[in-house]
């Protein structure tokens, strides 16, 4: 085809253009290429270009459960769980939670690196959501300790060692605490006995369990059970307790339940637990918590002494920076005190809250314990009783109600199935969902109060240790008749919490359970496989057992949660408190009986290493 000149000309002209703008547009390329050639070169993982003010304090590297649950990760198990290779600690919290190649861009020359790859795992360290630890050291401090083994006759000779002592510090009562009353039963020691060694110093003495007492004539006759010549007062009783009477009739020292903290409160056995006591104490109580992993902790009745010195002790503590936990306070209240006194002392208590000391929860007994035949059951024991009611549902709706409004959450110890449901309705009725109100123990529970405590968000704090027993102990239960029929095989459920949703964490009870483990570890084997290692014997009650998942939910961030803490504690998640530990072991792969065998090896609190 033939063009005129003009086209061609044209044509030459856009040729020329064309050209040119490929020179351009290749330049371009070129210089953008080596910008970007140079930015990945500075962003090495090798050479991260790192923010000095978002680098972090220091990083931690190993396999660190989260408790943080993701649904894309799913164990062989049936339970979800995270895993992540690194975590970066700044001011107290995790800014960074995942990947150890992720983790490089918050190191600098000023950073310290921790690596725990050889080790076991690391995890949020540990709740234990009721024991008594501070009972149970004051017991060392100002008491005399029985051993569960000690019988009758040693008995009495610790009883009159003790008040030798007690005489020449000029002590104002004696108490003790640690008698074994299935042993003493056959043979249990009278007032009589106890006054042949001591009659000139008013005696309390409480058993493992804490829901029995043996007294001499003075204290009974200090708490007005008495006259002065030893005979009965006539119309004397202790509402939610006992006063076990001999052949005679008379009182013969033997106390259940709260008749037995009534006598300790009228022979003041307060007086001999001081504030500087209590402080000493609860220096030794804090490091062996976190020995044993747990920075997270629910005190089961911390006006046991009828003071608030402990509450002070822990303020003072903590006012002075010297405290590494979280201790949630209870206010126990007895049914035989007035409700609405008590309540407004509860209440006062409150003035001693401070970062790390919660003192928000009102404690009360509904029944004592099955296996001792106080707890509340729905089915009568062999002999025809139900246990023994501290409180009318009525009562416990009304305390609930008056609690909650006044920002007070309820911990209740609920045993039999009929104390459970009794606590539930009262929850139900009276309660704010909001405020969390817990059941403690929980033996025997109904598909009723199940359902009421998911629909209300009323929570259980469980022990899980409770799982295991020798394989002939329902034969022996059924044979001696302790325990209502049908309950010989069952016990303290916990699976069942977690098939209907409810927010159940774990609890040592310590001291109460003689021979039963108290550290995080050893209760997770027994949740897991119902026995302890050493036993090897059937499983006690197999359909309530957890997984390990499950058991180390129950342990962390469920604790976190019964504490209104879950949005700072109990996982290992960004913006939470740096509160995890160091384990010498895989709790989640390792063979599930050596789960026991676990040692914390670090614990760290806010951050910082505390043990």
């Amino acid at each position: 085809m033939i063009y005129p000149k003009k086209n061609v000309t044209l044509h030459r002209k856009c040729k020329k253009m064309t050209i040119m703008r490929k020179f351009y547009l290749l330049g371009l390329v070129a210089l953008v290429t080596m910008l970007m050639a140079g930015c990945k070169e500075n962003h090495t993982p090798d050479e991260p270009h790192v923010d000095p003010a978002q680098a972090g304090e220091y990083v931690v590297y190993g396999k660190i459960f989260t408790a943080e649950y993701d649904p894309n990760s799913v164990l062989p198990a049936g339970y979800n769980y995270q895993i992540a290779e690194a975590m970066v600690v700044k001011d107290g919290r995790y800014i960074f939670v995942g990947s150890k190649a992720d983790a490089q861009y918050y190191i600098t020359a000023n950073t310290t690196v921790i690596d725990y790859t050889e080790k076991g795992l690391i995890m949020p360290s540990c709740t234990n959501g009721h024991a008594h630890y501070m009972m149970g050291y004051a017991a060392k401090s100002i008491g005399v300790e029985i051993a569960a083994e000690d019988d009758v006759p040693r008995f009495l000779q610790i009883v009159g060692e003790a008040a030798i002592k007690a005489r020449q510090e000029h002590k104002s009562s004696i108490f003790g605490s640690g008698w074994n009353y299935h042993l003493f039963k056959v043979n249990m020691p009278t007032r009589q006995q106890l006054d042949s060694v001591c009659s000139d110093i008013p005696i309390c003495f409480s058993d493992e369990e804490g829901h029995k007492c043996l007294a001499n004539t003075l204290s009974l006759q200090m708490a007005g059970i008495l006259d002065n010549q030893g005979e009965p007062i006539p119309g004397v009783e202790i509402r939610g307790g006992e006063i076990v009477k001999g052949k005679d009739g008379k009182p013969n020292g033997l106390l259940f339940e709260q008749a037995g903290t009534y006598v300790r409160e009228k022979i003041r056995v307060g007086d001999l637990y001081t504030l500087d006591v209590a402080t000493q104490d609860f220096r030794k109580i804090e490091q062996y918590l976190l020995s044993q992993g747990y920075t997270i902790y629910m005190d089961g009745w911390s006006n046991y002494f009828s003071n608030t010195n402990f509450y002070q002790a822990v303020h003072q503590l903590d006012t002075d920076g010297q405290l590494h936990v979280i201790l949630g306070l209870s206010y126990e209240i007895e049914s035989w005190m007035n409700p609405n006194d008590a309540l407004v002392a509860a209440s006062t208590a409150k003035q001693y809250a401070s970062k790390h000391v919660l003192p928000q929860w009102i404690k009360l007994f509904i029944d004592g314990t099955v296996e001792g035949g106080t707890g509340y059951s729905a089915i009568p024991y062999p002999d025809g009783h139900q246990g023994i009611v501290n409180w009318s549902k009525d009562e416990v709706t009304t305390i609930t109600n008056k609690a909650n409004k006044d920002g007070l959450s309820m911990h209740i110890h609920t045993m039999g199935d009929s104390a459970v449901a009794l606590a539930v309705d009262a929850f139900v009725a009276g309660g704010q969902d909001d405020k969390r109100n817990t059941i403690v123990h929980v033996r025997n529970i109904l598909p009723s109060s199940l359902q009421k405590m998911e629909a209300h968000s009323i929570y259980a704090t469980a022990g899980m240790l409770w799982h295991h027993f020798h394989w002939l102990a329902p034969t022996i239960l059924w044979l001696t008749g302790l325990v209502p029929v049908g309950y010989e095989e069952m016990s303290y459920p916990m699976k069942s919490f977690f098939n209907y949703g409810i927010n159940v964490s774990s609890h040592s009870d310590y001291p109460a359970l003689t021979g039963s483990p108290d550290d995080p570890f050893g209760i997770m084997e027994i949740a897991v496989t119902g026995v302890l290692d050493s036993e090897s014997e059937d499983v006690w009650w197999p359909s309530e057992l957890l997984t390990r998942g499950q058991a180390l939910q129950a342990l962390t961030i469920n604790g976190a949660r019964q504490l209104f803490l879950e949005n700072e504690r109990g996982s290992i998640k960004v913006g939470k408190y740096a509160d995890f530990i160091v384990i010498d072991q895989d709790v989640l792969t390792c063979p599930v009986k050596d789960i026991h065998n676990t040692r914390v090896l670090r614990t760290y609190f806010e951050g910082k290493q505390v043990y």
